[in-house]
C-alpha cells in the first residue's frame, strides 16, 4: 500500500474529470442538434480523458476493483480512457480544414472519403495495439497488490506490463505531438479572436502533457532496471504535467464555445427593444408574449434557437411596418447618417431604426399605409443570412441612440 495521500487526487482527478465532462456534455448537446462527424470527434476527444480522470481518482479506482473483484483493473480502464483520446486527436488532427478550404464559419471538414484515408493508418495501428494491451495487462499478473498512484514503477519489473507501459505512452505521446502540431500550425493562419486562442490552448496544452509522458517513461524505464529514487517522477512530476495539460486542453474547447454562448445570449439581449417595438406593432407575429425581465436576464438555454426566433419575428414586424415607413424619414436618415460619417452597415442601421420608429408612430396615429408603389425601399431587407443577426443587432442598438432621434426630427422639419 503506497504511503502517499490519496485526497488531493481524489480532489484533483474528480475536479478535472467532472469540468471536463460538462464541457463533454456541452458538445455532446451540440452534435445532437447539429449532427456532424467533427463535433462528436470533438466530444469524444474530450469525453475520454474526462472519463479516465474520473476512474484515476483513487476513491472510483478502488471502488471499481471492488466491484469486479480484480485489483488495478480501474488502471486499464484509465490507460484505455486515455488512449481512445489519442486516438480522437488523430482523428480530430487531420479533420482540421484549412482556413483557406473552409466554407463560412466551418472548422472542420465533413470527414471525406480523403479524410479517412489520412487516419486509416494511425487508427489501424491504434486498432492492434489496443488489444494487445489488453492482453498484456491480464497476463501481466499486476493484480495484486493495488496501487491506485504507484502501479507502473510498482509492476514495471514484469516485462509484460513494462510494454503494456510503453505502448500506452507511446500512442499518447504520439498524439499529443500530433495534436500540438496540427493546432500550432492552423492557430497562426486564423483571425484574432477565440477561436485562435482555444486551439493555441489545445496546442499548448497537448505540448505540456508531453512532460507527463518523458517523466513516465524514465520512470518505468528506471523501474524496469531496478533503478531506486525516481519515483517521483511517476507519482508528482509526470501527473503535475497531465493535470496542467489537460486543464489547457479543455479550456481550450470549452473557451470558443463560452465565447460563443455568451455573444448569443448578449444579441439574444440586445434584440428585445427592436423586438418590442415590432409585437407592439402586431402582436400576432409573436409565438408568445414578451418575457420579463428576470426571465429574459436569467435565460441561459435554447439561446440560439431563441435568438433566431426573435430575428425571424423581427424580420416579420418589417415587413408589416413598410407600409407605414415615411420615404422622407428614410431620406433624413440617410443625410444624417452620411454628415455623421458612418460606415456602411451603420448607415443601414440607421435608416431601418429611424424608419421601423417613425411606422410605428403613424400606424399607432391611424395613419393609412401607403399603396405598394409608394411605399419606401427599406436597405437591409436583403442581407445575407450569415450577415443578418449582426445588422438586427446594430439596427437595435441605433433605436433610440441620439442621431436616429435627430433624423426624425429632420423628417418633422422639413415635413
Amino acid at each position: 500500500m503506497s504511503d502517499i495521500s490519496d485526497v488531493p487526487f481524489d480532489i484533483g482527478y474528480l475536479g478535472i474529470g467532472t469540468a471536463a465532462w460538462a464541457v463533454a456534455g456541452l458538445k455532446i448537446r451540440a452534435w445532437r442538434r447539429d449532427p456532424s462527424r467533427g463535433l462528436l470527434v470533438v466530444a469524444l476527444t474530450i469525453a475520454a480523458p474526462a472519463t479516465a480522470f474520473v476512474v484515476a481518482a483513487p476513491v472510483v479506482y478502488r471502488l471499481i476493483d471492488r466491484i469486479a473483484n480484480l485489483g488495478n483493473l480501474a488502471t486499464l480502464l484509465v490507460y484505455l480512457g486515455i488512449t481512445g483520446f489519442s486516438a480522437c486527436a488523430v482523428v480530430l488532427a487531420r479533420m482540421w480544414t484549412p482556413p483557406s478550404e473552409r466554407a463560412g464559419s466551418q472548422v472542420w471538414d465533413a470527414a471525406t472519403a480523403a479524410t479517412w484515408r489520412r487516419v486509416r493508418w494511425p487508427l489501424a495501428v491504434f486498432a492492434v495495439l489496443v488489444p494487445v494491451m489488453i492482453v498484456l495487462f491480464f497476463t501481466g499478473g499486476a493484480d495484486n497488490p493495488e496501487t491506485p498512484l504507484t502501479f507502473d514503477t510498482t509492476f514495471a519489473k514484469i516485462p509484460g506490463i513494462a510494454i503494456f507501459l510503453v505502448i500506452y505512452q507511446a500512442l499518447f505521446g504520439f498524439a499529443l505531438i500530433d495534436i500540438g502540431r496540427v493546432c500550432l500550425r492552423h492557430a497562426s493562419r486564423l483571425p484574432p479572436g477565440w477561436l485562435r486562442r482555444g486551439i493555441r490552448l489545445i496546442a499548448l496544452g497537448g505540448l505540456v502533457a508531453c512532460g507527463y509522458v518523458v517523466c513516465k517513461l524514465i520512470a518505468i524505464g528506471a523501474a524496469y532496471a531496478r533503478v531506486s529514487g525516481l519515483e517521483w517522477l511517476s507519482t508528482a512530476l509526470g501527473p503535475g504535467f497531465a493535470t496542467l495539460g489537460s486543464v489547457l486542453i479543455t479550456s481550450g474547447f470549452a473557451g470558443p464555445a463560452a465565447a460563443a454562448w455568451t455573444r448569443r445570449r448578449r444579441d439574444y439581449q440586445a434584440l428585445r427593444p427592436l423586438w418590442d417595438v415590432v409585437y407592439r406593432a402586431d402582436r400576432r407575429l409573436a409565438l408568445e408574449a414578451p418575457p420579463s425581465a428576470w426571465t429574459e436576464r436569467l435565460a441561459f438555454r435554447d439561446l440560439e434557437w431563441r435568438t433566431a426566433r426573435r430575428g425571424l419575428e423581427i424580420r416579420d414586424g418589417q415587413l408589416t411596418l413598410r407600409p407605414w415607413v415615411d420615404p422622407a424619414v428614410v431620406t433624413a436618415a440617410g443625410q444624417v447618417a452620411e454628415r455623421a460619417g458612418l460606415e456602411e452597415g451603420d448607415r443601414v442601421a440607421l435608416i431601418v431604426a429611424a424608419a421601423l420608429r417613425s411606422a410605428v408612430e403613424a400606424l399607432n396615429s391611424g395613419i393609412p399605409p401607403r399603396p405598394r408603389e409608394d411605399q419606401a425601399p427599406l436597405p437591409g431587407l436583403d442581407t445575407e443570412p450569415a450577415e443578418e443577426r449582426a445588422h438586427l443587432v446594430r439596427v437595435a442598438c441605433n433605436l433610440y441612440a441620439p442621431l436616429t432621434g435627430e433624423a426624425l426630427a429632420v423628417a418633422t422639419a422639413t415635413g
